[in-house]
């Protein structure tokens, strides 16, 4: 029997993909674009430029033995107004010793004409090795998560009132 390793949710917003790729390559706005209220603020505020890059926030979740925490995030995917996604590693001072746990986030993005979006967000936890299975649940979060957090960027991205 397969299981599912993943989930996505999509949704199409009226601005060009470039907007949109903006907002998900600047860390400070992820708090606002999580639909579950765990990410808190960004520690590091450099925009996500290349593959490879680390990147840290600040986090909170009840159910954490510390439940405030940080988490170190690697970028895997960056293809400008097209995609960008990263892996997740609890937190330590030095770069080289980071362990990642195996779930990506991934935006895709799909320009419907010069000012629309199509906006795919997936979180893939297949490359998540069976000891960590055995005391996380995957997905980690309800079914709603990933919807709200597109409307949350749908929200980000938006043209302002006139």
């Amino acid at each position: 029997m397969e299981h599912q390793e993943n989930v996505s949710a999509v949704l199409t917003v009226a601005v060009p993909a470039a907007k949109v790729f903006a907002v998900l390559a600047d860390p400070a706005q992820h708090s606002a674009i999580d639909g579950t209220g765990w990410v808190q603020q960004s520690v590091d505020r450099t925009p996500l430029t290349k593959v490879g890059q680390i990147f840290r926030m600040g986090m909170y979740h009840p159910g954490h033995p510390d439940r405030h925490y940080r988490t170190a995030n690697k970028v895997e995917v960056l293809d400008p107004h097209r995609s960008i996604g990263w892996q997740t590693s609890g937190d330590r001072d030095d770069d080289e010793d980071l362990e990642f746990g195996g779930w990506i986030w991934r935006y895709d993005l799909v320009p419907l004409g010069p000012s629309e979006t199509e906006v795919t967000l997936t979180y893939d936890w297949s490359g998540v090795p069976q000891f960590r299975r055995a005391y996380i649940h995957f997905p980690p979060f309800g079914p709603d998560h990933l919807a709200n957090s597109l409307r949350h960027l749908a929200e980000l991205v938006a043209p302002a009132p006139c």
